[in-house]
């Protein structure tokens, strides 16, 4: 096994301890990226992507900080969006050099507006938490919606929880349902435990389906949620009563 990256506080709370550059790398490699639930794999090199920034994901695995560091900005430099995100995660959590919050933020900033999807969330999340910067949720929201709209799962989620509380952006449930819908299809265990709740409840705009409810519930249920397992084992038995009454 590789080194695993453990973040410092504002990156570990925006990655959820993801390795670094791990689910960047499956997201500009088109795999979907990993939701906050699940275990992160250590830093892979980009199979398409620019050899300086391979050699920098060999040297950081290897331990080699301060060649990764000087390897990933000279690919930061030509372009390359991974190596941007993964300098700014080195800048920011002070790996091969001092910390540098402001230019680590300017670094990840590129990458989000080179279009790179967990880039986007990462830097949605640093406003939305107020982490290296002013709390700006409208801005979070910005941000979260350029992810979502390019299926990052975890992004996806954060918008859906903004349309629910009504942070950074109107509340309006039934676009939060269908924010939490597309994250549960995207395998998001907490997004599928909510829009159980919402077929099982009804309203806003979706229709009340206990077996649709059922089905989402055993879905946050397989991946180990208490409370999914308790709704799905509820929702059995009053299907199983209505059964019963139709006969």
């Amino acid at each position: 096994g590789g080194k695993v990256v453990k973040h410092s506080s504002m990156i570990g709370r925006a990655l959820s301890l993801l390795a670094l550059g791990a689910t960047a790398w499956a997201v500009a490699s088109g795999v979907q990226a990993q939701t906050a639930a699940q275990p992160q794999p250590q830093m892979q090199a980009p199979s398409n992507g620019d050899a300086q920034t391979q050699t920098a994901v060999a040297d950081y695995n290897a331990g080699n900080m301060s060649a990764a560091l000087k390897e990933f900005r000279e690919a930061a430099d030509h372009g390359d969006r991974l190596a941007q995100f993964n300098y700014a995660m080195m800048l920011l959590n002070g790996e091969g050099t001092t910390a540098n919050p402001d230019e680590g933020r300017k670094w990840l900033r590129k990458a989000a507006e080179a279009n790179m999807s967990h880039a986007q969330y990462v830097y949605g999340r640093m406003y939305d938490d107020g982490d290296f910067v002013a709390r700006d949720p409208a801005e979070a929201h910005r941000w979260f919606l350029k992810a979502a709209q390019q299926g990052h799962v975890q992004a996806e989620l954060a918008l859906a929880n903004q349309f629910l509380d009504g942070r950074g952006t109107p509340r309006d449930n039934a676009q939060a349902f269908v924010w939490y819908k597309k994250a549960a299809e995207g395998g998001d265990m907490t997004a599928q435990y909510v829009t159980g709740s919402f077929y099982e409840l009804g309203g806003d705009g979706v229709k009340r389906n206990l077996n649709v409810a059922r089905a989402y519930y055993a879905a946050a249920a397989a991946q180990g949620d208490p409370a999914a397992r308790l709704k799905f084992q509820q929702l059995s038995r009053e299907l199983k009563d209505e059964s019963k009454q139709a006969k």
